[in-house]
């Protein structure tokens, strides 16, 4: 797209070599940055295939989850994720869930919690009530990606709980990547989420339980009953009629018994089959949103932001070649953001003070009164090469 954007006078065979070099270096400054996240994580990497013959001590296991954590967040804001706060937090926590499931979430089993967003956008969607009859129309907050970092408190917390951790372990820390996430769903993505029933659910099936209940009452065991009340009110004196229970009666009353307790039994199923469809809602919803888990976020996450850094840095150089006067800042945010507009109908808010401040680090750009000039593409081509050839000195 750049490449075919450049002025005539441009070579862009010259161009894309200079692409290519781009690129390497900012994989390599990235490499020792994913090494020093795969070092600090692993005391805590719930899915490490190795052997360890390293005892971390408590005070070295807080540091490695201190610098992973830091790292992290670097690595985050390079590739354009924005901290949720804990007001957004909360808003979902209130929110109705769009797929029509209440969960809770124990906030109290963890350490640490912090949600991150890219690419945040307003969606709407039609839900359905009464099975069809009614639809609605609502607009909602939508992100394209969230990462998750949640440390969990030790075992002693759980064991005076007297709860046993499901799926984790106490102390552990987990990284978890989603797309697709609406803001009012935010909290299925929490580890120990639980289904529970909202209100009109548990209003149907006690409103469907107690007429069955009581058509069941009166149709099959009417008689029954009266029969057995007239007999206790003998008993107790309330009554000087005697009754007679024969045998007949007694196979009736059993019969009605095991018709009731049939009723109760299926209503009891009832309520735990609508249950475990939540819990396939939420499973299902969780498996198609779930990119990637712990070292694995990581590894993504490095390519998002050497992706990130390279098209911000590449975007604003190719802009500035075409530029013979330089421009500032602002005049190359507005000229880029246009371009998009125009040529590709993409609305997009360019980062043009991490595009710079990366070419500056790379002397890829002068400046002179606050207008950025950038230099020849000879020029990069051979000062990219010439730190690429100085990256390493070994005596």
């Amino acid at each position: 797209m750049l490449a075919q954007n450049l002025p005539k006078e441009q070579n862009q065979a010259s161009f894309l070599q200079f692409c290519q070099l781009l690129s390497s270096v900012v994989h390599h400054d990235y490499h020792q940055l994913l090494e020093s996240l795969k070092c600090d994580y692993a005391p805590f990497d719930p899915n490490a295939d190795t052997r360890s013959f390293t005892t971390y001590s408590l005070t070295q296991r807080n540091k490695c989850r201190e610098n992973f954590a830091n790292n992290l967040a670097k690595v985050l804001n390079a590739a354009n994720f924005e901290k949720i706060t804990e007001q957004d937090l909360q808003e979902a926590l209130t929110e109705e869930s769009l797929f029509k499931v209440r969960l809770e979430v124990d906030f109290e089993d963890f350490e640490q919690v912090v949600f991150y967003r890219r690419g945040e956008s307003t969606k709407h969607e039609t839900l359905t009530f009464f099975w069809g009859l009614k639809k609605q129309t609502i607009n909602f907050t939508h992100y394209d990606r969230v990462a998750v970092f949640i440390t969990f408190k030790n075992a002693e917390h759980f064991q005076q709980k007297g709860k046993t951790p499901l799926g984790f372990e106490p102390s552990s820390t987990i990284v978890k990547l989603f797309q697709n996430v609406p803001k009012a769903d935010l909290e299925m993505l929490f580890p120990n989420s639980e289904v529970r029933m909202r209100p009109i659910d548990k209003a149907i099936i006690s409103g469907s339980a107690i007429i069955g209940g009581a058509v069941v009452l009166v149709t099959k065991l009417g008689a029954s009953i009266l029969l057995l009340a007239a007999l206790f009110a003998f008993w107790f004196g309330w009554r000087e009629e005697s009754v007679e229970m024969t045998q007949q009666h007694f196979i009736s009353f059993a019969l009605g018994m095991g018709i009731f307790g049939g009723f109760v039994f299926k209503e009891w199923s009832k309520f735990k089959n609508r249950k475990i469809k939540f819990m396939k809602a939420l499973s299902d919803n969780l498996y198609f949103k779930n990119l990637d888990n712990n070292a694995g976020v990581f590894h993504t996450l490095i390519d998002a932001a050497e992706e990130e850094d390279f098209k911000e840095a590449i975007i604003a150089y190719s802009f500035l070649l075409a530029q013979t006067k330089g421009c500032t800042a602002n005049e190359l945010d507005d000229a880029v953001e246009q371009w998009f507009q125009d040529k590709y109908q993409c609305h997009l808010n360019f980062e043009i003070s991490d595009a710079l401040e990366k070419l500056e680090t790379m002397k890829l750009v002068t400046i002179k009164d606050d207008r950025y000039l950038a230099i020849s593409l000879n020029q990069a081509k051979t000062t990219l090469d010439t730190y690429w050839d100085n990256i390493y000195h070994f005596n």
